[in-house]
């Protein structure tokens, strides 16, 4: 979101303090690049080189990429499943740095996607950092390439059907979270690891899909607790949080996320299109408010901002409203 990234910008938030904090200059637009900005389409799927001999049994890696907003990105990126485990799987957001060229963080490091009339290209901003990229894949296999476009699905017969796959780690303890399924119903999955007694893998149904996870000891007891946000089908998209927080490092219980409809103050003018992000040890939910007539496609209010603290409740953790603050939108 340049124009919501650079504004408001909580999903990616890390991204914004980071390139704020080097001074990260934005790549000028080439010559060519130019040319392109009228023409160049950048959702769609690409692939590796090897996809062409894909029923000779040849791995491949595809990269299916989404508009997430005016100028940011959601970029997925899965392999061939149907022969051994995936070799690549990554999932991310990525802003808008100019026309062709986006950007998204991992650890410090800046991760670049480079479009050109068909082809993209995966790399890191310095070169030096490119080993960062052998992180998501397997085998001794790398992110870094350039993948070429196609005008049709991925293989859905070979390829690794995870809509969203995430791994979390917060010393030791972790969470691998994935979904499976089409249409407004999902099935998301989180299995635990590191835990001392119980690391069952727990299953729910979501109506709607996952849009981000992100880990952190938000009561500040030295273990964590892992928040899955998720957006309704249709056109509101609706936000929820799923959380579970972890039990003195031995198993993890579910976290009580109350429906903003319970404060009449926090969903005055809500109709949806909210973002999650941790900031420190406080969950932030934000959102634009939506006047009387405004349709749905065109709220003209402020932007509402929500903060919650992670409290202990009668029978389960709870993340209790802690502030409301409002701010123009311009």
């Amino acid at each position: 979101m340049n124009y919501l990234r650079k504004i408001i910008f909580f999903i990616l938030v890390t991204i914004i303090f980071i390139n704020c904090k080097n001074k990260i200059a934005t790549p000028p637009l080439s010559e060519s690049s130019t040319t392109l900005k009228e023409s160049l389409q950048l959702a769609g799927n690409y692939v590796s080189s090897e996809y062409e001999k894909r029923n000779e049994g040849y791995d491949w890696v595809g990269v299916a990429i989404t508009k997430y907003t005016d100028s940011a990105l959601h970029i997925s990126v899965r392999s061939r499943a149907d022969q051994k485990k995936p070799t690549c799987t990554f999932d991310t957001d990525a802003i808008k740095l100019n026309d062709t060229v986006y950007q998204s963080n991992f650890e410090g490091k800046n991760i670049l996607f480079v479009f050109s009339e068909n082809n993209l290209t995966i790399k890191t901003q310095n070169e030096a950092e490119s080993n960062a990229l052998y992180y998501f894949c397997s085998g001794g296999a790398t992110l870094t390439d350039t993948y070429t476009k196609i005008n049709e699905d991925l293989d859905q017969s070979q390829i690794d059907l995870r809509v969203f796959q995430k791994m979390l780690n917060f010393q030791n303890i972790g969470f691998d979270i994935s979904t499976t399924g089409k249409g407004s119903l999902q099935q998301l999955t989180i299995n635990p690891y590191g835990l001392e007694i119980d690391n069952s893998a727990i299953q729910l149904e979501i109506d709607g899909s996952v849009v981000n996870a992100e880990i952190e000891d938000l009561n500040t007891d030295g273990f964590p607790e892992v928040l899955i946000y998720t957006a309704s089908a249709g056109s509101g998209s609706y936000g929820n949080v799923i959380g579970y927080s972890v039990n003195n490092g031995k198993s993890i219980s579910q976290i009580y996320f109350p429906p903003i409809s319970e404060n009449p103050k926090a969903s005055k003018g809500y109709m949806g299109h909210d973002e999650f992000a941790i900031v420190e040890t406080t969950l932030v939910q934000r959102f634009r408010v939506y006047n009387e007539g405004d349709t749905n496609a065109n709220p003209t209010g402020n932007w509402r901002q929500i903060q919650y603290k992670l409290k202990d409740g009668e029978a389960s953790r709870q993340l209790v409203l802690d502030k409301i603050v409002e701010y123009p939108a311009n």
